[in-house]
């Protein structure tokens, strides 16, 4: 299907030659700009070389330019919608301002997903600008949350994650700016905390606090500007191999074959479940392609450091928005989710989860569904999406105990579990990409909505762990994978303020002992 697209078509002879559509050769093509952009950014524009007033500025421009280049006037919704927040910021004050910004920004990028689903293109799966919206609309709501964190909230009332992470003066108007639009996070993210970026633009050195494995010593490390040449080359290979992937293999695994009837009559049950798996699983490279990329300009710019590891080692996962490995081989929902997407799960922990006065959960799932859009299908997938949680965390509370005793019947348990995990998470998913209501229910319908059926039935039969607040208490996973592999995964775990399953269980370490913003 043909899109269209209000941006510059100066690069309409390479998406003919390509035969892709020219949004998305701009998108790619910018994001590629942005990256020899960044490399520039750290090199000429370093922060012991120039002032943080002209790294703004500089960013900012860049950033505005490509969405430009990339979608028209209509980047002049990214600046409306900026703009008026921070006024909303300035005249209503810091003891409601978080409540009167999330409800404008949210309800300006739902207007405009609106506009964009039901009047221009619906179904189109193309680069538009209602997505560089949805992270500026994460940045918005976290800072305004951030705010009144640090400049209304008394510190006893705060969790260890948002008293590392409140905002004690109101930015100016160019710090915003720079915050939501900078060219290194315009167009794909990921989202980052305010301290963060401030913390990178003006150079600011920290220490990293990190304790040791027996948990008697603490190490720290000063950071010195560590070159990200590796971490970089390492990201842009995955993009590369995504790419490839996505450009090969995924066209020729459609998901819309799963509700097709020819495909119905002849194929064997046990073939149409390995083919919804490898149907989503061949849909998730496109993800990685931007995400990685995203990731990598930012790295390039010098953004993203985290610290060191107790080897001394650089890390350059601060603002990483997914765990590949942890992903394909993830051994229960929330693992799933723990790895993918992982900056806006922490958004949505931050604005909803750790704020909800009942029902986070089913709270946060609602969020999660407004924020991504308008489409039917995305609503099918969330509201699933409650039931199998809920579920799989009952199930996994009720039943797991028996199986960790034996190595061996642990690592049996661990295959079956990644089996359920990655059938259930393609069987949620599918509406997500069909979108619409007619084939998403055609879908479940040729699944006699089995999955759906069996999590009641669990929720019915299975009692529910609570905490003492009342609310379902989590509980990390830890599979039997190698022991090489799982050092690996709690060691990158090891380093989130917070998880994508909304856990509060988890031990926050503050990346800014010295930060006074």
């Amino acid at each position: 299907m043909a899109t269209s697209t209000t941006g510059s078509t100066l690069l309409q002879p390479l998406s003919n030659a390509v035969r892709l559509p020219i949004d998305q050769v701009n998108f790619v093509v910018c994001q590629l700009f942005a990256l020899l952009a960044a490399v520039w950014f750290r090199t000429y524009l370093h922060s012991s070389k120039t002032s943080s007033f002209i790294r703004h500025v500089v960013a900012t421009l860049l950033g505005l330019y490509l969405a430009l280049f990339c979608f028209g006037w209509y980047a002049l919704h990214f600046v409306v919608q900026s703009g008026i927040s921070y006024y909303i910021m300035i005249i209503i004050g810091v003891e409601n301002m978080h409540k009167y910004c999330f409800v404008f920004a949210l309800g300006y990028l739902t207007m405009c997903q609106i506009t964009r689903v039901y009047i221009f293109d619906y179904g189109q799966y193309s680069a538009d600008f209602s997505g560089p919206m949805m992270i500026i609309t994460q940045k918005i709501t976290s800072l305004a949350y951030e705010i009144h964190d640090g400049m209304f909230r008394k510190e006893e009332e705060l969790t260890p994650s948002q008293r590392c992470l409140a905002v004690r003066r109101m930015p100016s108007l160019l710090e915003y700016l720079s915050y939501n639009c900078n060219f290194m996070g315009i167009l794909a993210g990921p989202l980052c905390s305010y301290k963060d970026y401030i913390t990178f633009i003006e150079g600011r050195s920290y220490q990293l606090t990190q304790s040791e494995a027996n948990g008697k010593e603490d190490v720290k490390y000063e950071q010195r500007d560590p070159s990200p040449n590796i971490a970089v080359t390492q990201k842009l290979l995955i993009c590369g191999l995504s790419l490839l992937f996505h450009m090969t293999v995924t066209k020729t695994l459609p998901v819309e074959y799963n509700i097709d009837d020819n495909f119905r009559a002849t194929v064997s049950l046990p073939m149409r479940i390995i083919y919804l798996y490898v149907s989503l699983m061949a849909a998730r490279p496109k993800y990685y392609f931007a995400w990685t990329l995203a990731d990598a300009i930012n790295n390039a710019a010098g953004f993203g450091f985290r610290g060191y590891d107790k080897n001394g080692a650089s890390r350059w996962d601060l603002i990483s928005n997914l765990r590949i490995q942890h992903i394909e081989f993830s051994t229960s929902f929330k693992m799933f989710l723990d790895n993918w997407n992982i900056q806006t799960a922490l958004w949505l922990k931050r604005v909803c989860y750790e704020r909800a006065s009942f029902s986070p959960t089913i709270q946060t799932f609602v969020l999660s569904a407004i924020w991504h859009g308008v489409y039917p299908g995305y609503y099918l997938t969330f509201l699933t999406g409650v039931l199998m949680t809920l579920a799989a965390r009952a199930i996994r509370n009720n039943i797991r105990h028996y199986f960790v005793d034996s190595p061996i019947v642990k690592l049996c348990y661990d295959v079956i579990t990644w089996i359920a995990t990655q059938v259930a998470i393609s069987y949620t998913v599918v509406p997500f990409v069909l979108l619409s209501v007619k084939p998403s229910f055609l879908f479940y319908s040729y699944w006699y909505f089995c999955l759906h059926i069996a999590c009641i039935l669990v929720l019915l039969i299975l009692p529910l762990k609570r905490t003492q607040k009342g609310s379902i208490e989590h509980e990390s996973i830890k599979p039997s994978w190698p022991k090489k592999l799982e050092e690996n995964i709690l060691e990158q775990n090891s380093y989130s303020t917070t998880n994508n399953s909304f856990s509060q269980k988890r031990e926050i370490t503050c990346r800014y002992p010295s930060l006074k913003q």
